[in-house]
């Protein structure tokens, strides 16, 4: 049967080969998303209710979030479209009842179409986009987490990041003492100090496997990341290539590592089977290849145990030393490691807006198996990492700080288990101490955790200690050199290093000009550099970008056009005080469009709230260059000594 190219304004759609091109060139779009925008496309401007969306992408009976999801999907469509939901051009929301696509469609009919719909068909190859793997949030206003939702978002990447390993049993392996390298060390060969672990290839052609495969790619990352001689790309970096077929040089190059780790994963039943596929890039030799095979569904086994093989090997070859980080052989319940890796996999694929169902995956697992530790240490995160809709801090941090107490208790060498206690002691305690010692602790553990660098960073520079955290993000960008830019643009802006924030913040705008971070990132470095209505303009993109109401979206152009920035910020603080008489918002943000507005004692009155409310937002106060203005003022001296701050600015 004829394959059908379908056209609308500058793009093209090939449902039967599930890509979206634009301008001839490849547009990276989600599995669920390209469903979504699949089905819209193809009802010829008929409305689609929500509960056809529901049906039709997740089926009838399926333990997801979907009315989550579906806001989800339609952002990620926007996003790639440019689409603006306050004037849209392709897509249009009918309120309360669905979505209905509005352009006109060109139906080109197309030879040899194959109608299959296979993993690998999902993702366009040579795929350039980064920052969309994780977690940009979605919400009612977006701004709700201007700042901090960077700060979350980068939270969540850590619960991907470092959440993923456990030791388990009943895996027959060939040749699982089959050297990694065949002739290490080799003469004259260079040595293997740096690795990126490609996203692992789902070939069962059932997308509901897909947890399993990035699974198993984050459980390699994180084992592998354990080594101190080693090198290895975080995982936010290394998901562009999901899907690609570049070779592996130009991988590794653009990269910057010394091999490439490859491997597929298919499950059949009870059965599955893992391979795994070292290439070295310069030049390129392939150095080891094996096939892991399980009978008994346990998916962790062999995740584990190909991670741990692995893993032994390089540090075999490298720092026998390293080789004592590796796991202690604990089990864990099958249906726990099922249920756990669906919840990891449902804070990635909720794009960090609401985290309730991996909650629930995540309390499934540990109520399987109550001594499940890395359930706890991911469950922690999901707790103290807030967005708009959930309870403030003084709910939800109790929560996390007896889960990640907890994990460490079970097992006190979880890297997980002790960042999130840094988290918490860091944002909620503002315990400055003992979050520096749970940091390095955790460091310690894994010292290729980009976002745990990250965080400390942040620690170092709220302390004065600017060359230190410097030191930090530096070493953050080795390992995820392009993704996960937003955080250290913002502990740039902290240091009031504007200029290296700016560049890292026009990078991620270049990589994609859809990523809000990014657009956010500009922003806020225009507005310290004296370019208030090009700041107020990016922040108006920002707020597209993020999925803001098309109501807000409206009320903020229409501020922006009336009176420039200042109008923007009026605009932006009549939502925020809207908001907070129903819900949450942090105090201190409130506070900074009042700073903007040049009401001090109403900003200082929200300060003073966001310390009642302990708004994590709250140890920024000494460095946020918002408030640069108010360091003289004694009351906000004073707010800075109960927070635990020390006076004064960071180096420069």
């Amino acid at each position: 049967m004829p394959a059908t190219l379908l056209e609308f304004d500058e793009f093209s759609l090939d449902c039967d080969r599930y890509e979206l091109l634009r301008s001839g060139r490849p547009v990276r779009l989600e599995k669920i998303p390209m469903e979504l925008l699949i089905l819209l496309v193809t009802k010829d401007g008929r409305l689609v209710t929500r509960q056809e969306i529901i049906e039709h992408v997740w089926g009838k009976e399926v333990f997801v979030d979907t009315e989550h999801g579906i806001n989800t999907a339609i952002r990620k469509i926007r996003n790639v479209l440019r689409d603006d939901p306050g004037q849209p051009r392709f897509v249009q929301t009918v309120s309360r009842k669905g979505y209905r696509f509005v352009a006109p469609i060109n139906v080109i009919p197309q030879e040899g179409g194959n109608g299959n719909h296979g993993a690998t068909d999902l993702l366009p190859p040579n795929t350039t986009q980064t920052q969309t793997d994780l977690l940009v949030p979605i919400s009612l206003p977006q701004s709700h987490h201007r700042v901090s939702g960077l700060l979350r978002k980068a939270a969540m990447v850590l619960v991907g990041a470092i959440g993923v390993a456990a030791i388990l049993v009943g895996l027959n392996v060939r040749g699982l003492r089959q050297r990694l390298f065949a002739h290490t060390p080799r003469q004259g060969g260079p040595q293997i100090r740096s690795l990126a672990v490609l996203p692992i290839e789902n070939l069962s052609g059932d997308l509901s496997q897909d947890f399993l495969a990035d699974g198993m790619t984050e459980e390699l990352i994180t084992e592998l990341g354990k080594s101190s001689a080693l090198r290895v790309i975080s995982r936010t970096s290394v998901m562009q290539y999901r899907g690609t077929k570049k070779p592996v040089q130009e991988i590794a190059h653009e990269l910057n590592v010394d091999a490439v780790l490859e491997g597929t994963a298919l499950r059949s039943g009870n059965h599955l089977r893992i391979t795994a596929n070292l290439v070295q890039s310069s030049p390129e030799t392939h150095l080891w290849a094996e096939t892991y095979d399980s009978e008994n569904g346990d998916i962790l086994s062999v995740q584990q145990r190909v991670a741990d093989s692995v893993a032994r090997e390089i540090r075999v070859a490298l720092s026998p030393r390293d080789t004592t980080t590796l796991g202690d052989g604990r089990s864990v319940n099958p249906e726990a490691q099922d249920q756990y890796f669906r919840g990891l996999y449902a804070l990635r694929s909720a794009g960090g807006g609401s985290t309730q169902t991996a909650v629930d995956y995540l309390q499934r697992a540990i109520k399987k198996d109550p001594n499940f530790a890395r359930a706890y240490g991911v469950l922690a995160m999901a707790y103290a990492v807030w967005y708009p809709g959930d309870r403030g801090p003084r709910e939800n941090m109790p929560r996390a700080r007896e889960a990640a107490l907890k994990a460490v208790a079970l097992d006190n060498s979880l890297a997980a288990g002790h960042m999130a206690l840094a988290y918490i002691d860091l944002n909620y305690d503002w315990n400055f101490a003992e979050a520096e010692r749970e940091s390095k602790r955790a460091l310690e553990l894994d010292p290729n955790l980009a976002i745990v660098r990250n965080y400390y960073a942040r620690e170092l520079v709220i302390s004065g200690r600017t060359d230190e955290a410097l030191a930090q993000v530096r070493r953050a960008l080795e390992l995820q050199p392009y993704a996960g830019l937003d955080y250290p643009a913002w502990v740039f802006y902290l240091a009031h290093r504007y200029n290296d924030a700016l560049e890292l913040a026009q990078k991620m705008v270049a990589i994609d000009p859809n990523f809000s971070w990014g657009r956010w990132a500009l922003a806020a470095n225009y507005e310290q550099l004296g370019k208030e209505k090009e700041a107020a303009e990016e922040y108006l993109q920002f707020e597209i970008l993020s999925g803001s109401s098309p109501q807000r979206i409206k009320r903020l152009r229409e501020g922006l056009a009336r009176s420039s920035a200042k109008g923007f910020w009026q605009a932006s603080l009549e939502d925020y005080l809207r908001t907070a008489k129903s819900s949450y918002v942090p105090p201190v943000l409130v506070a900074g469009v009042y700073m903007r507005l040049g009401d001090k004692a109403r900003a200082l009155q929200w300060l003073e709230k966001g310390y009642q409310e302990r708004d994590d937002l709250m140890i920024d106060l000494n460095v946020d260059p918002v408030f640069d203005a108010f360091r003289s003022e004694p009351r906000f001296q004073d707010l800075v000594r109960r927070v635990g701050l020390p006076d004064g600015k960071p180096q420069t």
